[in-house]
């Protein structure tokens, strides 16, 4: 039962994408790993800065 409800959890905080610096910080480590990766907070400013900067339309 304790397993099952931590991966409830886990999937929980993947679909809301509350793992996304732990995501990040495995895909660094794997594929980049001579570069040094963001802290944490660079990394959500940089995702932010992502996610709302640009053109933004539907036409």
């Amino acid at each position: 039962m304790k397993q099952f409800i931590k991966s409830c959890w886990a999937m929980l905080r993947q679909l809301s994408g509350d793992d996304a610096y732990e995501r990040y910080l495995r895909h660094q480590a794997l594929a980049h790993p001579d570069q040094t990766p963001l802290d944490r907070k660079s990394f959500f400013q940089r995702e932010q800065e992502r996610k709302w900067n640009g053109v933004k339309r539907c036409c």
